[in-house]
């Protein structure tokens, strides 16, 4: 067993890279003292998420009641399928519409 390495250093000579695009506009208006903005589309973006969460709560909690009100001995195949592939198209269509909606609330945000 040899004598411990001390760990080579990594000099970096290149340009910073810019910022991303997208979040850094939420960032700039609130640096540039636009509360109102930021808390506008926090409100925006809760509401969807909300809507989101309520939609998914009505889909999810329906199952269980679905499962009770069928009749207990011989359900059939195609029962099954129902209740077990409808729901996520559903989840897949909730989540394209939410992610859509957040996109457009961040894209509505203006720096001025």
């Amino acid at each position: 067993m040899g004598a411990e390495s001390v760990p080579r250093r990594e000099v970096v000579t290149g340009q910073p890279r810019t910022a991303p695009a997208g979040p850094a506009a939420v960032i700039s208006a609130t640096a540039t003292g636009d509360d109102t903005a930021v808390r506008r589309l926090m409100r925006r973006q809760m509401r969807a998420a909300l809507t989101t969460t309520a939609l998914l709560t009505a889909l999810l909690g329906l199952l269980p009641l679905a499962f009770r009100a069928l009749p207990r001995p011989g359900v059939p195949l195609a029962v099954w399928l129902v209740l077990g592939v409808v729901p996520y198209p559903a989840l897949w269509c909730m989540g394209v519409w939410y992610v859509r909606r957040a996109e457009r609330n961040e894209g509505d945000v203006t720096v001025r």
